[in-house]
């Protein structure tokens, strides 16, 4: 498996194992991550910090050009405040460990230009099914249903 999408399942693990939402990110530059992270809402007792832009928050701020030269991994297909955040900073290719569980805006990413990949693994997969079976309450207030 890709290391950084062996990064981003060890973020969702450590999210899971904090009591939380098991989606996580990073954000990787010419092959060295820049931020990771993970779903941290409940945590944090956070609106908006998925995996993504938690990742994106460890990055700290980095010039507009490095965003545009980036890849973004995360383990479950953006959802729309993710894939916002992805179009803002111009991030041009995306890495999604699956999206079986969540469908998330793949399609409004593609019709940006951005290239999005996805791999459905099935530690991802396995990851949110359980949870999603054990924590429904928890995860639908996590994708605003």
């Amino acid at each position: 498996m890709d290391e950084f999408m062996q990064a981003a399942i060890d973020e969702a693990r450590l999210g899971l194992a904090e009591g939380g939402v098991p989606i996580g990110s990073v954000l990787v530059h010419n092959g060295t991550i820049l931020g990771r992270g993970h779903n941290r809402r409940v945590q944090k007792g956070s609106a908006i910090l998925h995996g993504e832009t938690d990742a994106l928050e460890h990055a700290g701020r980095q010039p507009a050009a490095r965003y545009r030269e980036s890849v973004l991994y995360t383990t479950l297909s953006p959802c729309a405040m993710c894939s916002g955040a992805i179009l803002l900073y111009g991030i041009p290719r995306v890495v999604v460990g699956e999206n079986r569980t969540f469908m998330g805006e793949e399609e409004l990413l593609r019709s940006r230009g951005v290239q999005v990949e996805v791999l459905q693994n099935e530690q991802c997969i396995s990851l949110m099914r359980t949870f999603i079976a054990e924590k429904p309450e928890l995860w639908n207030e996590d994708i605003g249903v």
